[in-house]
């Protein structure tokens, strides 16, 4: 029977119920909790290092105000990177190649920033609309493009995530079915293929950190026109 490379792609489900759920809390598993003692071990000291680096370089050009979001983005930020390096690994689903998922993050978080800005700046949220010094004609023109920018954000968002991981998947699953049928009749050739479908895992595997990263950064650069 002729399997799509699409099928990859389908939610999983056992018995008709979707285990799409547990792909999604399966990774907070899989982090260690701190404990209440004063010396951690060595995991646990890198866990936190890397947290505190993170949510420092993402904090530092937001105002006070924008650190509220700290945990938000910082817990989106390992969620994703988490999800996205698991989906990576042999016979697994990975959660992220759906775009009903990555718009269900990117719109309310957009829409938050969205109202932030004007509940608490309304004249600069407005102002971004018109740059300023446009000449009187374009006026009507630039205000529709820019709104229409604006809308489009949350939805490149998603798109962006959803398309770069699905690329990815495809690819390694094509190089890796060429692979396996030049093996038997021609092995030099399928061996130069199983070099280069691995210098395309690693790409894949900086592809799923990098989503991840610039997904919850465009967030953090939204918020901070609105803070």
């Amino acid at each position: 029977m002729m399997v799509s490379f699409f099928d990859q792609f389908a939610s999983p489900s056992h018995l008709g119920i979707p285990l799409i759920a547990i792909a999604i809390a399966l990774p907070w598993v899989l982090y260690p909790t701190p404990s209440s003692r004063w010396i951690n071990n060595r995991l646990i000291t890198v866990q936190g290092w890397l947290i505190n680096r993170f949510t420092n370089q993402l904090m530092l050009p937001l105002n006070v105000k924008g650190h509220k979001w700290a945990l938000l983005l910082t817990s989106l930020m390992i969620f994703l990177l988490t999800i996205n390096m698991l989906g990576l690994l042999p016979y697994t689903f990975t959660p992220t190649t759906q775009l009903s998922l990555n718009m269900g993050f990117a719109m309310p978080l957009w829409l938050a920033t969205v109202i932030i800005g004007m509940r608490n700046q309304p004249t600069i949220a407005l102002g971004h609309l018109l740059p300023e010094g446009t000449p009187i004609p374009l006026i009507p023109v630039l205000i529709i493009i820019e709104t229409i920018s604006l809308f489009i954000r949350p939805l490149a968002l998603g798109v962006r995530l959803t398309a770069n991981l699905t690329a990815g998947h495809l690819l390694i699953q094509l190089i890796a079915t060429a692979v396996f049928t030049l093996l038997p009749m021609m092995p030099t050739v399928a061996i130069l293929t199983a070099t280069v479908l691995f210098l395309l895992t690693l790409l894949e595997i900086a592809v799923a950190m990098i989503q991840a990263y610039v997904f919850v950064l465009l967030l953090s650069l939204y918020l901070q026109e609105n803070v």
